[in-house]
């Protein structure tokens, strides 16, 4: 059974999406069988991997108002072997007035990725930076949430009020919902204020913390614009070696 991951921050700009992106890839780079599902009204994770996300005949909008299947829906990703897309678009932004009236909202898209569960070994959940429908839909699907920290002043204030909204997940709606580890973001080893951060947090966070630290890296953010992840664009980027190291340690945890 495939192992459902939701990726995860209510503050914007901490690298979710390049996380969500770049882990998806390199997961696959090392022969996992990858969905990444875009649950974002941005799009970025879709655009972000070279997929029209403003030409869609469907995506994940559509399987959430019953209109398609979820196969229907996704795309391969083009040079990445392993790797299949759920995309999104702006239209996802109408989908909480939309889903509004409908029973049981909080658990559509769980109950519609059980049919595809079993085809992969990991499905990411690309959130949006807000506490939504959405966000709630991919906790609900998920057996955890990784959380991506910007290594910056206000991290450790981010990071409280996540903790907060997946306890209240757990409470209300998914009890096997757990945090699966922090992952620090746009580290950069010049600054003290980076290595604060990340001694601070470890210091007073009671949760699981990645060792592998993502750092600030031009090459990490030039992807994205050209539509691929960070090991195609460049492979032997300090981004592309941090992203790999990630994915390893997301393996070796599940094989614990």
């Amino acid at each position: 059974m495939g192992r459902i991951i939701a990726i995860a921050n209510q503050k914007g700009g901490v690298g979710k999406t390049t996380t969500a992106i770049n882990l998806a890839a390199c997961l696959a780079e090392a022969g996992k069988k990858i969905l990444l599902i875009d649950c974002d009204p941005q799009g970025n994770a879709t655009s972000g991997l070279g997929i029209d996300k403003d030409h869609l005949e469907n995506s994940i909008y559509e399987v959430l108002l019953d209109e398609c299947g979820i196969r229907q829906a996704m795309q391969a990703v083009d040079g990445v072997e392993n790797l299949t897309v759920l995309p999104s678009n702006v239209n996802l932004a109408g989908a909480e007035v939309e889903l509004l009236e409908v029973e049981d909202k909080e658990y559509i898209l769980s109950n519609t990725v059980d049919y595809i569960r079993d085809d992969y070994d990991y499905i990411l959940i690309d959130c949006p930076p807000s506490l939504n429908i959405l966000t709630v839909n991919a906790m609900t699907t998920a057996d955890s949430v990784l959380v991506p920290i910007q290594c910056e002043y206000y991290a450790l204030e981010g990071i409280s009020q996540l903790i907060h909204t997946v306890e209240l997940v757990q409470e209300r709606l998914n009890p096997d919902l757990t945090i699966d580890g922090v992952v620090f973001t746009m580290y950069d080893a010049r600054t003290n204020l980076s290595a604060d951060v990340v001694a601070s947090v470890r210091e007073n966070l009671n949760t699981k913390v990645y060792n592998t630290i993502i750092p600030r890296n031009v090459r990490l953010a030039e992807a994205p614009s050209h539509g691929l992840p960070i090991h195609l664009y460049d492979s032997r980027s300090s981004g592309a070696e941090s992203y790999r190291n990630l994915a390893r340690e997301v393996i070796e945890r599940r094989d614990i």
